[in-house]
């Protein structure tokens, strides 16, 4: 099934779709993420942009957001984040995909790195579950969640980072 989902997503990974996929995440990063990064909560911290963070560490931003901070924090998980792990995705799979269909013969095993990117989505939208969750509940505490968010969110920024480095390694290769 892991193979089947891999080979159907290279497949539908055409020159044409990719070339849609690289124009979507071009003006998402420019039109929407300036946007985004105005409104956000980075003079306090933000799970989302930490590579890792304790539990203490999410209750002390979710207590320096305030009321209204957390408030708008979980809007924006539940608005911008879910559409922009699409976004990501979206060029992540199809570039990948492109290149190591040119790049390795059909029963190479090393094609199903075009999944890298979906396991990092899956990261971040179990990250912001989570942390939503968590920032909801505050002042309460929520045990396991609280310790899973910082786990979510070190897992996709590994598996995000891992996708950019196959891309880079098999692009290269491609070229050279």
């Amino acid at each position: 099934m892991v193979k089947r989902f891999s080979d159907w997503l290279r497949r539908v990974s055409t020159g044409w779709v990719t070339l849609a996929a690289l124009v979507t995440f071009l003006l998402f990063t420019a039109l929407v993420l300036p946007r985004q990064a105005a409104v956000s909560e980075a003079d306090v911290g933000s799970p989302d942009t930490s590579f890792y963070y304790s539990r203490s560490d999410l209750y002390r931003m979710a207590e320096a957001y305030g009321e209204a901070g957390r408030a708008a924090y979980i809007r924006a998980r539940f608005t911008f984040d879910l559409v922009w792990p699409l976004v990501y995705t979206f060029l992540l799979v199809t570039t990948i995909s492109w290149v190591y269909q040119r790049l390795l013969p059909v029963e190479s095993s090393w094609r199903l790195i075009n999944l890298l990117p979906v396991l990092g989505m899956c990261g971040d939208y179990l990250e912001n579950i989570s942390t939503s969750i968590v920032i909801w509940r505050y002042p309460w505490s929520t045990p396991v969640l609280d310790w899973m968010a910082g786990i979510f969110t070190a897992l996709k920024w590994l598996l995000i980072a891992g996708s950019f480095v196959g891309l880079l390694m098999g692009t290269f290769l491609l070229v050279f």
